[in-house]
């Protein structure tokens, strides 16, 4: 191998924050779930990274250690059976949610992050949507009982998660440590099934949630980790709809940051497999959305899944998955409105917007700045400065309320084409706010 190159082993090795010294203890601990000894160190990794080929047994040790299937080392050669992901993005096995657990954890900790290319995502995402159906986690019978603990784990997690967002700074850093000792908790083993099922539940939710914070906060890199940790939970439980929605998430990422055919790649790929009518108008409705704002819009395509999305909800019912029981007509009305506005449709646009406005329920309003957000940009494009401004003001004002940079960083893009007409009172008025 050249020397230049990085050995499969070492890329694996560092994706998932290991040292050498820690994957030689992983390799040790293998073989003694298997009643085994190993007598791997820090030295013989070092050996395995160079030139020494692993037996065939410490492959299957290694394997394992990465959190890989086993019989994974039967299907390549030393060294190619690795997966080579510089990237980060690990590859979906069913014994890969701590190993992507770690990896966003570890990357909090440190606070630099490896570059996560498109491709990559698409290819997981890819694989995701072809995997076989996922039987549900495995325990042992006769496992300790942890349902106290888990107990308090829950009620904990879900009061964090709602506590008043002035709090947000302390809330994700207990957030962090109740995923941390989750994580621990999964890579122990010797759970009861139904204790297993919960704890990959629990991971799933907090890496959730954590994903949208640090996107919130514009840390795009470590809320995708977070929303790759959530997609290999899920992906652990068997939970189709609910992998779907985490992908579409990193779709919504995509588009946010004007990477359109990646939103496009990965929600196609979302939709292969979501089956509940309020997921799947959910995803169509984010697909419309990007075909329209794209530097090339796909008209028809755009119209075609804003009918399915409409369709979609139309027979969603009142049995809805947690993670998308939140959308409403509100949100199809606004969605539909901001995709007819980037396709050039104004004045049904404008109608749209402001009905979805009106159904909003006052205790979204993170959401509320949003949409008041994309109304503001839709009567600026009309010149219609009054309505744009008051429009935007609000929105800044509630997304400073509710503690969301990203809603505000919404408003603030729309500041330079504000800054022309200081002299209009409303105008100065919402400019006055903004450099506040």
């Amino acid at each position: 191998m050249d020397d230049r190159e990085v050995h499969p082993l070492t890329a694996a090795r560092r994706v998932r924050g290991l040292s050498q010294t820690a994957l030689a203890a992983r390799v040790r601990q293998a073989a003694a779930r298997r009643g085994l000894r190993s007598g791997c160190d820090r030295p013989r990794i070092r050996k395995w990274e160079r030139d020494t080929v692993p037996d065939a047994e410490s492959q299957a040790y290694l394997a394992e250690a990465l959190g890989l299937p086993a019989d994974a080392a039967l299907a390549h050669s030393w060294p190619h059976w690795l997966p080579r992901t510089p990237d980060g993005v690990l590859p979906l096995t069913p014994h890969s949610a701590v190993p992507a657990l770690r990896e966003a954890l570890i990357s909090v900790e440190r606070r630099t992050f490896l570059t996560l290319s498109g491709a990559g995502l698409t290819g997981l995402a890819g694989q995701w949507a072809s995997a076989l159906p996922t039987e549900a986690p495995v325990g042992a019978a006769d496992a300790p009982d942890t349902d106290d603990l888990l107990g308090i784990l829950r009620a904990s997690v879900d009061r964090l998660t709602t506590a008043d967002p002035a709090h947000t700074r302390h809330t994700t850093r207990l957030l962090n440590a109740h995923l941390a000792t989750v994580t621990d908790m999964l890579e122990a083993g010797s759970h009861h099934p139904a204790t297993l099922q919960r704890l990959h539940t629990l991971a799933a939710d907090l890496a959730h949630t954590l994903a949208w914070r640090h996107f919130d906060h514009g840390a795009h890199p470590l809320a995708t980790r977070h929303w790759m940790a959530a997609l290999h939970s899920t992906h652990a439980l068997g939970d189709t709809d609910r992998g779907a929605g985490i992908i579409s998430d990193l779709a919504y990422q995509a588009a946010w940051r004007q990477d359109h055919p990646l939103a496009q790649d990965l929600l196609t790929h979302a939709l292969s497999r979501a089956r509940h009518p309020a997921a799947r108008s959910l995803l169509h409705l984010r697909l419309a959305r990007s075909l329209a704002a794209a530097p090339t819009p796909a008209r028809g395509a755009a119209l075609r899944a804003l009918h399915a999305a409409e369709h979609d909800l139309a027979r969603a019912g009142t049995d809805r998955p947690s993670w998308c029981a939140w959308m409403s007509e509100a949100d199809l009305a606004v969605d539909t409105g901001q995709t007819l506005l980037d396709l050039g449709d104004t004045r049904p646009a404008h109608q749209l917007l402001a009905q979805g406005d009106h159904l909003l329920p006052a205790t979204r309003d993170k959401t509320r700045s949003i949409f008041l957000a994309y109304q503001a940009a839709g009567h600026l494009a009309h010149r219609d400065l009054e309505r744009a401004a008051h429009a935007a003001t609000t929105a800044l004002e509630l997304a400073r309320r509710t503690r969301a940079p990203r809603c505000e960083q919404l408003v603030q893009r729309l500041t330079p084409a504000f800054r022309p007409h200081a002299r209009n009172d409303t105008v100065a008025r919402h400019l006055q706010l903004v450099d506040a």
